[in-house]
């Protein structure tokens, strides 16, 4: 049975990979499901002049809630049970690190919200940085 790690980017959640999760846990292929929502380290920039740390990470949190939930909501109805967590670095090296940490046996990463040049960045970069294997939904 294979340890399933679904990395929740940006604003639009990963409803294809808990769907695809769901799925693979009704075919009893898949034991355990963690959810991790990935939050990239605030920028130095422009924005960071006006607001401050705090008021940045409260807005960037609550953006993600609802894809967070949406997320979870689909595992809930599967009856597929997971664990979450909120983690905070640069995406593809976090999604890295915790799935080796973790002991993942596979990253299902939903790409449907990014764009073709991004989608491939991710999957390149993930690709170079993680010895468990990425599978990729758009």
């Amino acid at each position: 049975m294979l340890k399933l790690l679904i990395p929740v980017l940006g604003t639009k959640g990963a409803t294809e990979a808990a769907r695809h999760g769901a799925f693979l846990f009704s075919e009893r292929c898949v034991s355990e499901v963690e959810v991790i929502e990935v939050l990239d380290e605030l920028a130095e920039g422009r924005v960071s002049a006006f607001h401050s740390r705090a008021e940045l990470r409260r807005a960037e949190k609550e953006r993600t809630r609802d894809a967070l939930m949406q997320t979870c909501a689909i595992l809930d109805d599967a009856g597929v049970p997971y664990t979450w967590k909120r983690v905070f670095g640069p995406p593809e090296r976090t999604i890295a690190t915790y799935a080796a940490r973790d002991r993942a046996d596979i990253v299902v990463l939903d790409a449907s919200q990014l764009g073709f040049f991004h989608r491939w960045t991710v999957l390149a970069r993930l690709w170079r940085l993680s010895t468990t294997p990425v599978t990729m939904l758009h």
